[in-house]
């Protein structure tokens, strides 16, 4: 696939990276010359310096023939005004623009075909809102992500010495839940992905990943792991866009602080709160966080745009007895290196918001992706089409099905209905099938195996 993307910052670059790893045909346009170079030095794609709205640098740029244009620049004319020049002079057949305002979301009738011609938006800032809200909600788990609009949940927990889940056989589950229908989908260990069977053993420090029913995931928690407290204390430091919407979104089922450093931001915060109760101060000041008490905060947020004062802040706040710490780290090189420590989450913008634009992107009928571990892993949701003949998926049991090593199927919605995915259940036509794949070398593998034969059509 041609894919051209306008912007080279951290959502452009990372989605770049990512389709260029999948065989695509990339051009990525930026007027910020040093960022293309580098992107250019460790990436096989094409790059040019120009203003992403003008007809002429995309017609350089090679838009006239491209498949897909991903418009992720920081401004959201520059995308709009680009999709409507992709689809008014280049006829581009799909037109993808990140969003960030509210007051143009708010008005979802200024994307259409007779505005701005944007088929898609994504706003980056309100699905990493969304992704914190639910590690709030369920402040055991590591990763919450919904599938089949919500009615499907795939949760990250680490199993710790003296639960129920250590030195168990993944099949102790069904005995202990027999009313509840879940599945393992992946776990790991020490960063090494285990495919589990059925007599695998959980160990101090593992990553098991299960899936279940959305409805069912707050007793199946109650099940695996102690349940800590429900959270009731936040405290969110950074005032920016995502600090501002997690607020928003909190303050009418949480007791939250925010602590903004600008003072000027400060009063218009203010000024939009109802129950928020905003500070002005250094997120990095120890002697503020103890006047705060952050020891008693249930969930502590840094959302700063610097990495090191949200590093340093959660370490504070850690150190100073907050249950449990949310880091925003932009430089995904960080991420690996102080997760898991005095940490608890570190959290990667690009990783969580990269599934969204995924979802676009890859080929047959993907409803959604998310990324997993750092990008290490991904979850699809596929729908299968065709009949026995025409798919390799559809009128097979499970068991009779050629997944690539690596990948596991965890469960399937069928009609409204949420289906565990044992070894023995037929796959069946429209049905959204969740795939869990370990290496995403094998991603191009999965999803050729859900696209049907051209006789079908």
């Amino acid at each position: 696939m041609k894919i051209l993307i306008l912007g080279a910052g951290q959502v452009g670059s990372t989605v770049a990276e990512n389709l260029v790893s999948e065989a695509n045909d990339i051009t990525i346009v930026d007027t910020d010359g040093a960022k293309l170079n580098a992107l250019q030095n460790r990436l096989d794609l094409r790059t040019l310096v120009g203003n992403a709205s003008h007809p002429s640098v995309l017609k350089r740029a090679g838009l006239a023939d491209a498949d897909m244009l991903l418009a992720v620049t920081q401004s959201d004319e520059v995308n709009m005004v680009a999709c409507k020049l992709a689809a008014s002079l280049f006829n581009t057949p799909t037109r993808i623009a990140r969003i960030r305002s509210s007051d143009y979301l708010a008005h979802p009738e200024i994307f259409s075909s007779d505005n701005f011609c944007v088929d898609f938006s994504i706003c980056p800032e309100q699905i990493l809102t969304d992704y914190i809200r639910k590690l709030i909600e369920f402040p055991e788990a590591l990763q919450v992500l919904e599938f089949a609009k919500g009615k499907v949940s795939l949760v990250a927990v680490k199993a710790f010495e003296g639960g129920p889940l250590v030195g168990r056989e993944l099949k102790f589950l069904r005995t202990q839940m027999p009313n509840i229908d879940t599945r393992v989908a992946a776990i790991f260990r020490q960063d090494r992905p285990i495919i589990p069977e059925g007599n695998t053993i959980i160990e101090d420090g593992d990553e098991v990943f299960f899936i279940a029913a959305t409805e069912n995931i707050r007793s199946i928690m109650k099940e695996l792991r102690r349940m800590d407290k429900p959270a009731k204390r936040i405290m969110i430091v950074g005032g920016g866009n995502i600090g501002r919407r997690l607020a928003l979104s909190l303050e009418d089922d949480y007791q939250v602080k925010l602590i903004e450093y600008n003072k000027k931001s400060c009063e218009e915060l203010a000024g939009q709160f109802t129950n928020t109760l905003v500070l002005n101060g250094d997120g990095t000041d120890e002697n503020l966080l103890d006047a705060e008490r952050v020891g008693d905060v249930d969930v502590f947020c840094a959302l700063t745009n610097d990495d090191e004062n949200n590093i340093m802040s959660s370490l504070l706040a850690k150190k100073a007895g907050a249950s449990k710490v949310i880091s925003l780290i932009n430089r995904s090189a960080y991420v690996g290196l102080v997760q898991g420590g005095k940490i608890d989450i570190a959290l990667s913008p690009a990783h969580v918001t990269i599934g969204s634009l995924l979802a676009y992107v890859r080929q047959g009928d993907v409803a959604a992706v998310h990324s997993l571990r750092r990008g290490a892993a991904e979850a699809l949701e596929l729908v299968a089409h065709g009949d026995r003949n025409s798919s390799k998926v559809v009128g097979r049991r499970i068991d009779e099905i050629d997944l690539p090593k690596g990948a596991t199927i965890g469960a399937i919605m069928r009609d409204g209905e949420v289906i565990m995915a044992h070894h023995d259940r037929m796959i069946e036509a429209d049905d959204h099938v969740i795939v869990f794949v370990i290496n995403k070398k094998m991603i191009s593998k999965v999803e050729k195996l859900f696209q049907v034969n051209l006789g079908f059509f």
